[in-house]
């Protein structure tokens, strides 16, 4: 994980990094599958970009305010924790 400041021309963004790691690239892929339709609800202030590379889904926020970004984080959290959680309840996932 990693926050920081930066300046794009004369706006000031924060920005936050998110690694997730799972014991396979099914895994992985289900996660994004499962997390990537939910936009985020304001349209303007925050952005946040899904990527999987290999077994590890990454994420990046963008927003303008810090209160915006925690508000976000915090759902996604919550999210990745449920779509976890169901994983684990129904065992590894069958190939297809």
């Amino acid at each position: 994980m990693a926050a920081c400041m930066s300046e794009n021309g004369s706006e000031r963004k924060l920005e936050f990094f998110l690694k997730v790691p799972f014991p396979s690239e099914r895994e992985a892929t289900i996660a994004l599958q499962s997390l990537s339709p939910d936009p985020e609800p304001r349209k303007g202030g925050i952005t946040k970009n899904l990527d999987l590379s290999g077994q590890t889904l990454s994420v990046r926020w963008t927003a303008d305010e810090a209160r915006i970004l925690r508000v976000s984080v915090s759902s996604f959290l919550d999210h990745l924790s449920l779509v976890m959680e169901t994983m684990d309840a129904f065992g590894p996932p069958v190939s297809q």
